[in-house]
């Protein structure tokens, strides 16, 4: 059983709003990829895409034998990563109910989430590709 969990979050829509794709991908301490999971939203922009990934995350991470791991989440938005970090207020509506349910996740499941992290779009490939590949699927 790893330590801890690197949990790798991206999200996108072509249009923005348009069609719309979230990812995430799960490392274990030793950068092992444990699990893998692309989820098609429907029309949102890629802020909603974004927070729908770490959603999705949080939903697996529940319902895994990982729950009790302490995770650390890694995002190419760096608005998203404020706002889950209480740095940035948010004013749209429709992300303060993502942010909420993340929140409530959280704090209901006990999840042990050390760390929002910003990253450059280079170093979120793997979920950036997973992202495209969902929403090439539609093509």
């Amino acid at each position: 059983m790893p330590k801890s969990l690197n949990i790798y979050c991206d999200g996108g829509s072509r249009g923005n709003p348009g069609p719309g794709a979230s990812a995430f991908i799960v490392l274990d301490n030793m950068n092992i990829s444990i699990y893998r999971q692309g989820n098609y939203l429907g029309r949102v922009t890629n802020n909603e895409a974004e927070y729908q990934a770490v959603l999705h995350a949080l939903e697996w991470l529940i319902a895994s034998e990982f729950r009790y791991l302490e995770v650390n989440f890694y995002l190419d938005s760096l608005l998203v990563v404020n706002q889950l970090s209480g740095i940035y207020r948010i004013k749209e509506n429709h992300l303060k109910y993502l942010h909420n349910l993340i929140v409530k996740n959280i704090s209901s499941y006990q999840i042990l989430v050390k760390s929002f992290n910003h990253i450059p779009r280079s170093e979120n490939s793997l979920a950036d590709l997973l992202v495209n590949q969902t929403l090439d699927t539609l093509d």
